[in-house]
């Protein structure tokens, strides 16, 4: 009885932790009114990994409560894709019409754009699934495809970081939060048999989070200097229009 409670905690812990992670970083997001500091490439692997995911199951029923991750998580990160355009940085690359991407991927300037993407994606991936979703094969590479970039969720932030060689805006309980979520899911996918995906990619995943928190202690989480050079840029202004 006791082992069936612990099981059912777990698996609600699995469907809503991960989602409720990010609740804090737009909390503060908002309260700062900038979003400077988190990428917002997170975003995007978060929505385009889930989206696969849920096609994954389609082709092989594993959990779900994962399954119902993905589908919160989903709506959690269209939530803040929409508060990071909202509050973005005036010195990003949307912002100055320098992105360097090809095609400018994930640096539009409308959340308009994100949603017609994402729709062309989902779109693109239906068609597949109808054509190869009875393939053994179509669908474990599904599966790979999806937690492999899943894993690299961190991968961004972590480039970020190295870039302003400092954490600013990215919230601590952010990433407590990883740490101890994939933590977590690496033992819940062992312990539950998942598929092989989940296991390889969960280890990654959370060497990728130490790594984050070596950063944390050699960088810390003061303003970049770009940030202060935009504080700087904008205390002048305010005093040349008092004069």
């Amino acid at each position: 009885m006791v082992a069936t409670w612990l099981s059912v905690v777990a698996s609600v812990g699995m469907a809503v932790g991960p989602p409720l992670v990010y609740a804090d970083q737009a909390y503060s997001i908002v309260r700062k009114k900038d979003s400077t500091g988190f990428s917002r490439d997170v975003c995007a692997i978060l929505l385009l990994a889930n989206i696969t995911r849920c096609f994954f199951w389609l082709g092989r029923h594993f959990e779900l409560a994962l399954l119902f991750q993905s589908l919160f998580m989903i709506a959690a990160q269209l939530a803040l894709l929409y508060i990071c355009l909202r509050y973005r940085p005036s010195l990003s690359p949307e912002n100055l019409g320098a992105s360097t991407r090809p095609f400018s991927f994930w640096q539009w300037s409308t959340y308009t754009q994100y949603l017609e993407f994402l729709a062309a994606f989902i779109l693109c991936q239906a068609i597949l699934f109808l054509i190869l979703g009875r393939s053994e094969i179509f669908v474990a590479i599904l599966g790979f495809v999806a937690l492999g970039l899943e894993s690299t969720l961190p991968i961004p932030q972590l480039i970020s970081n190295y870039k302003q060689r400092s954490l600013y805006g990215f919230r601590m309980s952010t990433l407590i939060g990883w740490v101890g979520g994939d933590a977590f899911k690496t033992v819940y996918f062992f312990l539950q048999s998942s598929p092989l995906q989940f296991k390889v990619c969960a280890i990654f995943q959370l060497s990728i989070d130490c790594a984050i928190i070596i950063q944390r202690l050699i960088y810390g989480n003061a303003p970049p200097a770009a940030t202060l050079m935009e504080d700087d840029d904008i205390e002048q202004a305010l005093a040349l229009a008092e004069e």
